[in-house]
């Protein structure tokens, strides 16, 4: 399955939506669009996992200096991660990316949604 990285803009949200396998090869295309997007003075970013189907350490590391990066410019990042399962049964697409970083205990670090509609939606009072 070919990487992809396209973008949308919503409201005063800048979305990355995703698409493939987050390896050693694509990852470095994930993190040159993020720090595009910020040195293009976005401060709001949606970074849209549900149709990655696959995620090794490489793009753990990506999504975790995303997460420092937008810290340090006092930025705001929310990941979609959809649901372990299809609402018809079998796995959905995204549900790896969750399970690789409940299992690395760094799921907690990210304010996660399941869709981009409820990510660009939701106050920041209401965030985690």
């Amino acid at each position: 399955m070919a990487f992809e990285v396209t973008d949308d803009e919503q409201g005063d949200w800048a979305v990355l939506r995703v698409s493939g396998e987050m390896d050693l090869v694509t990852s470095p295309v994930l993190r040159q669009r993020v720090h595009r997007a910020v040195a293009d003075g976005r401060r709001s970013l949606v970074l849209d996992l549900s149709a990655v189907v696959f995620c090794d350490s490489s793009g753990v590391g990506v999504l975790i200096a995303t997460r420092r990066l937008m810290r340090s410019c006092r930025g705001r990042l929310r990941l979609i991660l959809p649901p372990d399962v299809r609402p018809g049964g079998g796995p959905s697409d995204g549900a790896h990316v969750n399970r690789v970083l409940a299992a690395l205990g760094v799921r907690r670090l990210f304010d996660v949604h399941p869709d981009v509609t409820s990510a660009v939606a939701e106050d920041d009072s209401l965030s985690a």
